[in-house]
């Protein structure tokens, strides 16, 4: 069963998580997800991905478009993790190709999509940072 709950106090940003599977939690926060869970995840109405987890300015969500992948940039700083299926990930003006395994960045308000991608893709995808990204060093 899948439910959810809320990570930070009066936050009304909802995450969602399934049976605990260890009793050590970091502020009422899930630290564990299965991609069983994950893909039993519901979207919410206007999302396009399911959000999982939530710790200060870090998000985890769980991505599988189908047919196209109709995102647009985003104010965060993202790392994809693929986590099935392959194609091609355009990150501005490059174009890569991916699959299982592979980890992608794209800094805050990149335009980047996924191309080409497989009827079984599936990634996961970390958002963190400040809004408009970290500064590169």
């Amino acid at each position: 069963m899948v439910t959810v709950g809320y990570g930070d106090s009066g936050s009304k940003q909802p995450f969602l998580y399934g049976p605990m599977r260890n009793t050590s939690v970091i502020e009422d926060r899930r630290w564990y997800v299965t991609t069983e869970e994950a893909r039993a995840s519901p979207i919410p109405p206007g999302a396009r991905s399911a959000l999982l987890m939530r710790h200060g300015s870090m998000a985890l969500r769980y991505y599988a478009p189908k047919g196209t992948d109709p995102q647009t940039p985003h104010d965060q700083d993202e790392v994809y993790v693929i986590a099935s299926g392959s194609g091609m990930f355009v990150n501005g003006d490059d174009r890569v190709p991916f699959g299982p395994g592979d980890v992608l960045f794209t800094p805050a308000g990149q335009v980047h999509r996924f191309e080409d991608f497989s009827d079984d893709f599936a990634t996961w995808v970390v958002f963190y940072g400040p809004r408009g990204g970290e500064k590169p060093a």
